[in-house]
């Protein structure tokens, strides 16, 4: 039955003096304390690398997907007993950054913190007067040790010095517990952004501080070619159908996707008005102040007035900085991205409308160092209810999205051990005993308005038995299988294979380039 017009005002009236907890996990004393953690956790190499032995690797997408890529390169290394060169960063593909690992991260702090692991250089060794030019070959996408073992090491033996291209995803979830823990050591040690980024990220911290003790950093990924490519609809009619189809054609080998499936399949990213709605149900007030890491989205303001309706502390980087303070990093997307990384990872809220690379890290990052809230929208489920909304009370609406967001609020041991990417869910790394105590002792800092309790029928509370295996989103971002399956077969995508310099090869961006952050 249609609700009436004064029904949906009703609806989209949202309680502005509700409750907003930030509830933080503390399980660290201090950064330190997390470094000696992991130290302690390690296994440390004696001279196991072979001098005869070089690989280097070449990145792939945006920032986030490049450092998982950096982070499994170590590891390769390491199982390979071969000395690594600092990877080389992708400055061809979608992204178009010019930037090298030296511009984003501290390369010598790099080299330093992982030198009783593997043998770091910044680049190959002279042969004959003349640089040592490897041999390049991609490996199947989650490659194990023995994997590496059975196709790397033989080229090695031969070539000496081995390239892998593409290399993201390179490396299964699945390894022995001292490698899991060298990935943590990489991850959240060792790479370190450079000073440049790092001061002014922190400047961005402190300005949102000085707005607000507390603030949520929301991760919107919304651009138009991000749509288009995934094939989603949000139901802007034909107007919409023809903007996405004209970013579509520049791809010729994209496969269009059903849109009706790919939301029902959790995979279309929340739109600015979803993402709002889906806080304020979760209690979030509309005094909070918000951060937005965002690109072009697509709409424009349009797009994002609801948004900002909803939260009018609404703040992003272009808005708390002054041009000139970003003109070193704004030409460059993945300095830009570590800039938005920083502030995400100091919120003491994040949240994020996709399940992207930049969502997976920063949600394992969080975890490993205390487990400080982090929001991932129940797309599958939140599908329907936005579907519905219309004729939907709020307090029929707020009930199912609490309901639904169990298992998404980045409490601890939500998600099982071995569950998702390892980078989102480092669990080797965190210790049993230390994530019990984190679960007794939630501090709770409210924000909001004075003299009110928090409502016990409507606090989010998560088991692991809360959260089901079907509710999970379902991105499939690193494999993509169905539209990789011709490359697989002729073993040119997740097959190991030598990778000649082919300059009739498409420069056409790979799904996950464009998902990436």
């Amino acid at each position: 039955m249609m609700r009436s017009n004064q029904e949906v005002s009703e609806f989209r009236e949202v309680e502005a003096d509700q409750i907003v907890i930030f509830g933080v996990h503390e399980t660290l004393n201090s950064l330190t304390d997390a470094a000696m953690r992991a130290a302690s956790s390690q296994v440390h190499a004696k001279a196991v690398t072979r001098h005869d032995r070089y690989l280097a690797i070449a990145t792939s997408g945006g920032l986030n997907q490049q450092r998982t890529g950096i982070v499994d390169a170590v590891v390769a290394a390491r199982i390979l007993n071969a000395t690594l060169v600092v990877p080389k960063l992708d400055q061809k593909s979608y992204w178009k950054d010019a930037s090298d690992f030296s511009h984003i991260f501290d390369v010598d702090w790099f080299m330093s913190f992982l030198s009783e692991d593997v043998r770091i250089i910044k680049q190959l060794p002279q042969k004959g007067g003349r640089t040592w030019s490897p041999s390049r070959m991609r490996v199947p996408r989650k490659c194990n040790e023995r994997c590496y073992i059975n196709r790397v090491l033989p080229v090695l033996h031969k070539r000496h010095a081995v390239q892998l291209n593409k290399f993201d995803y390179r490396l299964s979830n699945k390894l022995s517990d001292d490698l899991q823990k060298l990935r943590c050591r990489v991850n959240y040690h060792a790479l370190k952004f450079t000073d440049p980024i790092l001061t002014m990220g922190n400047e961005l911290v402190r300005r949102m501080r000085l707005r607000s003790k507390h603030f949520i950093a929301l991760h919107l990924r919304f651009e138009p070619d991000m749509l288009a490519f995934s094939g989603c609809y949000y139901g802007g009619g034909d107007k919409e159908r023809r903007e996405l189809a004209a970013i579509r054609r520049r791809w010729k080998t994209l496969h269009i996707n059903n849109p009706e499936k790919q939301r029902r399949q959790g995979r279309c990213p929340l739109t600015p008005e979803e993402v709002g709605l889906m806080l304020r149900a979760l209690g979030y007030g509309s005094d909070v102040h918000i951060y937005v890491a965002s690109g072009e989205v697509y709409g424009g303001e349009e797009s994002l007035a609801p948004l900002k309706a909803l939260f009018p502390h609404f703040y992003s980087k272009d808005t708390i900085a002054t041009k000139e303070e970003l003109e070193p990093f704004s030409s460059y997307s993945s300095r830009m991205a570590a800039l938005d990384f920083l502030v995400c990872d100091e919120s003491d809220v994040f949240v994020t409308n996709n399940n992207g690379n930049m969502a997976k890290i920063l949600a394992g990052r969080r975890r490993y160092f205390g487990h400080k809230p982090t929001v991932r929208p129940n797309a599958k489920k939140l599908y329907r209810l936005f579907q519905n909304k219309e004729n939907t009370t709020w307090e029929e609406f707020t009930s199912r999205v609490l309901s639904f967001q169990r298992g998404f609020m980045g409490e601890p041991k939500e998600v099982r051990a071995g569950r998702g990417e390892f980078h989102e869910n480092p669990s080797t790394c965190i210790c049993e005993d230390t994530e019990a105590r984190a679960k007794a002792q939630v501090e709770s800092r409210k924000l909001g308005k004075k003299n009110k309790s928090i409502n016990k029928d409507t606090a989010v509370t998560v088991s692991n038995d809360d959260q089901t295996e079907e509710d999970e989103p379902d991105w499939s971002e690193p494999d993509y299988e169905e539209e990789q399956s011709d490359l697989q077969d002729r073993g040119l995508y997740n097959g190991t294979s030598l990778d000649y310099d082919d300059p009739s090869t498409s420069d056409e961006p790979e799904l996950e380039e464009m998902l990436s952050d």
